[in-house]
């Protein structure tokens, strides 16, 4: 017998909750083959199989909440689909099987509805309200346990949603919430902001923005190569607080921040110190493909020495985000905007059209003060604007 336990899944993650089994008490399973999926606060992971054999035993339900390390089931080497039913220790032993009884219609099975937690829906259901463009967590259930029964559906799709609808935080956002709150509590936060030059973005438009290997590069990686550049010169925000110490870290690891379905990401890029504009943007893409796959693993969320976070939207001007602990900066930068600017052309004051971007710098007051944030945020525009965009491309 081989048993199947939660692995760590990632820094200070101490429990996940079961989400899916893809395989069923009696079904044959590969090794490495997907076997579960868990959730945690700061991704979904599918788990595979530790062995090939027959999955005899799931002791983790569907929605359990499990720490790590904890067994969640057990495989059978040795046994095989076929006869794996009579000795699945979920199956009811002959004194306890309950007796034939007369053939009554089976209730129509339910399954959950996608993206909506904690709602069951039949397929009947579903149907009804995908048909009239009606979400389902907008309907409040007259069922058993708040279930959406038929006529439940019928009457939304016919007069619309009229009452509120209470939906309880996903694990997710509860975790995310207490992060959050527990970093405002412990540090001190500071924050300052500068507008600066953004003029190495139309050099980047000239050179197509793309890699000699092909790789598309966003605006958000050349603030993150200049970024990472000047921590060599102000290595006390590349730290993380350790109790009463400051531990001043030697390997620059940026988190890009990212949205996910209930709450966010920070993938990192480990050892980017050095990295050109085309590696680092080839390291992103990279991870890109792995947070719209879900195919991040634990390494990929460790390990972070500072944070950065992209323009929100094409038209975000600047964010304020919270320290990420125990790190102590985090930068932030706003959407690259065309906008009138004075130049001195012959001596004299004109307007121009100029590229300009907002770099905020939230900080931990304990480490950094407003003067040192801002000779930071300055330096880093200056080495923005000296990127050679050809020789880093």
């Amino acid at each position: 017998m081989v048993d199947v336990t939660l692995p760590s899944l990632g820094e200070s993650v101490t429990e996940g909750i079961i989400t899916r089994w893809f395989k069923q008490v009696g079904d044959a399973v590969a090794r490495d083959e997907p076997l579960l999926e868990v959730s945690t606060d700061k991704v979904d992971s599918e788990l595979p199989s530790p062995a090939a054999g027959v999955l005899v035993q799931i002791i983790a339900e569907e929605g359990d909440t499990v720490e790590t390390g904890s067994r969640v089931g057990v495989i059978d080497e040795s046994a095989t689909a076929s006869a794996s039913s009579a000795t699945a220790s979920t199956s009811p032993s002959p004194a306890s099987a309950p007796a034939p009884t007369s053939a009554v219609p089976a209730a129509p099975a339910v399954s959950p509805a996608p993206g909506v937690a904690g709602l069951v829906l039949s397929p009947v259901v579903r149907r009804i309200l995908a048909d009239g463009l009606v979400e389902a967590s907008s309907v409040r259930g007259t069922g058993p346990g708040g279930a959406i029964t038929r006529r439940d559906a019928e009457r939304a799709v016919a007069l619309g949603p009229t009452e509120e609808v209470v939906v309880p935080f996903t694990h997710g956002q509860r975790r995310m919430g207490q992060h959050m709150a527990a970093s405002a509590l412990s540090a001190p936060h500071g924050y300052v902001a500068l507008e600066v030059d953004g003029a190495v973005f139309d050099r980047l438009d000239e050179a197509g923005r793309v890699t000699r290997d092909g790789v598309s590069v966003v605006d958000e990686v050349m603030v993150a190569v200049a970024a990472v550049r000047a921590l060599g010169e102000f290595e006390f925000l590349n730290a993380s607080v350790d109790g009463e110490n400051l531990v001043v870290h030697r390997s620059v690891n940026i988190g890009f921040v990212r949205a996910a379905v209930d709450g966010m990401l920070v993938p990192v890029v480990h050892a980017a110190a050095g990295l050109t504009v085309r590696s680092l943007a080839r390291r992103v893409a990279d991870l890109e493909e792995r947070v719209a796959s879900r195919q991040l693993t634990a390494d990929d969320l460790m390990g972070g020495t500072f944070t950065m976070v992209g323009p929100l939207s094409e038209h975000s001007l600047a964010s304020v985000p919270l320290l990420i602990q125990p790190q102590v900066a985090i930068l932030s930068m706003g959407a690259v905007r065309r906008e009138p600017v004075v130049v001195t052309d012959g001596g004299a004051p004109t307007l121009a059209v100029g590229r300009r971007l907002v770099l905020g710098l939230t900080f931990d007051h304990r480490v950094c003060e407003p003067y040192a944030a801002a000779r930071y945020l300055e330096r880093v525009a200056t080495l923005l604007n000296g990127l050679n965009v050809e020789s880093e491309l």
